[in-house]
């Protein structure tokens, strides 16, 4: 797959070969719902929790005599059948994370990157090399490139002026290629990767 290169001012820079193992896959609802799923869980707190019976505080003693009463034989009002009573069995301090194969992992990467391309949201950048951290000028630059919820994936580090001119900028976010995830990149409209970015993916997942 061939695609046209551009730079910040939206000039052309050539054109890159991708990938069809990488960025030319057909797709796979299933397969990145998976990976979402896992990604989600596994960022899940997993810190609700409740007062069971033995939790509440209340007193043990015996609410009432066991016989001759009609009704149920209870000890304490810390049963469940009454106000202010512990809850049974529920939710406690547990992590949601599951597990879900390597390969498989990279396969929904692969695949969320074959949806962007294939939809024709997937721009490559020839860098983000900035003289100076300017978010005026980069704001400018989004705009008139019309990135509104764009990822842009970068090689192994990010320009540290190109990173701290988008810090403020509303709806542009960055990662190196290690940072690379299905749910980030299906979350946003666009994805602009750099060339750097390209060739550190491609290493990454051929």
């Amino acid at each position: 797959m061939k695609l046209d290169v551009i730079k910040l001012d939206a000039g052309k820079a050539g054109s890159i070969d991708l990938a069809d193992e990488v960025f030319g896959l057909e797709p796979r609802a299933d397969i990145l719902h998976r990976v979402v799923r896992w990604q989600r869980a596994k960022a899940q707190q997993g810190t609700h929790s409740v007062l069971g019976k033995s939790d509440v505080s209340y007193s043990t003693k015996k609410i009432y005599r066991q016989k001759g009463t009609g009704g149920a034989r209870h000890g304490s009002k810390k049963a469940p059948t009454f106000r202010h009573g512990g809850v049974y069995k529920g939710p406690t301090p547990r992590s949601h994370a599951h597990e879900l194969p390597k390969k498989f992992r990279a396969l929904g990467l692969k695949h969320a990157l074959s949806a962007k391309a294939a939809t024709g949201d997937l721009i490559v950048l020839e860098d983000l090399n900035l003289a100076e951290a300017k978010t005026a000028f980069l704001a400018k630059a989004v705009k008139e490139l019309g990135w509104k919820r764009v990822l842009i994936i970068d090689g192994a580090d990010v320009n540290e002026n190109f990173a701290t001119a988008a810090r403020n900028l509303e709806g542009v976010d960055i990662l190196p290629t290690m940072g690379a995830n299905v749910y980030d990149i299906l979350k946003r409209d666009t994805l602009v990767i750099t060339k750097a970015g390209v060739e550190a993916l491609e290493a990454r997942l051929k």
